[in-house]
């Protein structure tokens, strides 16, 4: 039995943990977190730094490992890539993720390869650093964390005081202590799920997304398919960044924009699975394409075996971004789930704290919403999300 390492063990990485497991591998699960939720699906776990390069590979030179994978999380790419690269497993080039990991690098590189027309990009790691770019600064533009990700600290920035409190932000929230800031582009932002095999890409989907209305840029849901009449020019642009950046290996999943006169513009790259259900619902139960197994079988030396349908299923998912409060009573989620004909999956308990919703990590859930109409699906998922949020009672 060949023995995979998944890295992370969280909510969202908890389906590639029980995926592994149904497919016949012995699975080793890793998380800082001594109660993550994905270690019930393990056969073995270990309570680990993610982030820790090293004590990653120590514990995978421990367990014999076959194969290393992190999905729905930057945090452990870094990590994935290393411990492939030292066990000399297939996995993602380590000097590429480095370069992944760095939302200023990446965007250096898509500029000078000319794949998209964002000219304007500055890395910050104090505030001082400010006065010396600020008579190059062009409003507006968007600050983030060079290495962030679920749109923390993302913020769009309309003058150069709202720039110094937005970059503090930001600075704070990254591991590295670094801010991007780059043009802000006004467009329909859509996700992009790729796998690269043996140097071809493979678009797995393209997808239209939900999102808050500004000043936070946060996702609330997905649907697929898109039918965004330009995907072919989506698909060109995403090969040619994945390529100029040379990703030789896995996942991808890229955010976009697409501006009124059919611009695009990349916003982010992530070197692993979607997360918010992508690589695990949407994907899947969209296109047919086993996009979980794909990856999990590559990692330990298999073959692609890629299927895929070529009439997509409308898949139309939400996060439970609800009324801030304590939790006092829950509702019915059984009956919400059978009248509304969705999948419900929560983390809510008596007692628990409902924040404002800024960003991914202040969900409480996903709702997922399947129909042959894509309009009927959307509703099935905005009527159960008004059910859920209606019948929790706050103290």
């Amino acid at each position: 039995m060949k023995k995979i390492l998944i890295i992370g063990a969280g909510f969202l990485q908890s389906f590639m943990i029980s995926k592994a497991q149904k497919m016949g591998y012995y699975t080793i699960a890793i998380d800082k977190n001594p109660n993550s939720i994905g270690f019930k699906y393990a056969n073995e776990y270990g309570v680990v730094d993610i982030v820790d390069e090293n004590a990653c590979l120590q514990y995978a030179l421990s367990k014999d490992i076959d194969g290393v994978i992190t999905g729905a999380t930057d945090y452990g790419v870094l990590s994935a890539a290393y411990v492939a690269q030292q066990m000399n497993l297939p996995g993602l080039d380590y000097e590429v993720a480095k370069v992944i990991k760095n939302k200023y690098l990446v965007r250096r590189t898509l500029y000078e390869n000319k794949v998209d027309d964002i000219s304007q990009y500055f890395e910050v790691n104090n505030l001082d650093m400010l006065n010396e770019v600020r008579d190059n600064i062009k409003f507006p533009v968007i600050v983030k964390p060079c290495d962030g990700s679920g749109s923390k600290a993302t913020k769009r920035v309309d003058t150069f005081q709202e720039l110094i409190s937005a970059c503090k932000e930001a600075i704070d929230s990254s591991l590295i202590g670094k801010a991007l800031i780059e043009d802000f582009i006004k467009g329909k932002e859509y996700g992009v799920e790729s796998f690269i095999y043996n140097g071809e890409v493979y678009v797995l989907g393209i997808m239209g997304k939900h999102m808050t209305s500004p000043p936070d840029y946060a996702e609330l849901g997905h649907c697929l398919p898109s039918y965004l009449p330009i995907e072919e020019q989506v698909k060109e642009v995403v090969n040619k960044a994945i390529k100029s950046l040379g990703i030789n290996y896995g996942a991808v999943n890229m955010d976009v924009l697409v501006t009124e006169d059919n611009r695009i513009c990349i916003v982010d790259i992530g070197a692993r699975m979607g997360g918010n259900l992508i690589g695990s619902h949407i994907i899947p139960m969209s296109t047919n394409t086993d996009y979980m197994g794909i990856i999990i079988q590559t990692a330990t030396g298999g073959p692609l075996e890629l299927t895929t349908q070529n009439e997509k299923i409308n898949v139309v998912t939400r996060l439970l971004a609800l009324s801030p409060g304590i939790v006092n009573v829950l509702p019915d989620f059984a009956k919400i789930k059978k009248d509304c004909q969705v999948e419900l999956y929560h983390q809510l308990k008596v007692g628990n704290e409902i924040r404002e919703y800024h960003n991914n990590l202040d969900g409480c859930g996903y709702i997922v919403s399947v129909s042959t109409d894509m309009q009927k699906a959307v509703n099935k998922a905005e009527k159960a999300k008004i059910l859920i949020d209606e019948g929790i009672i706050r103290a």
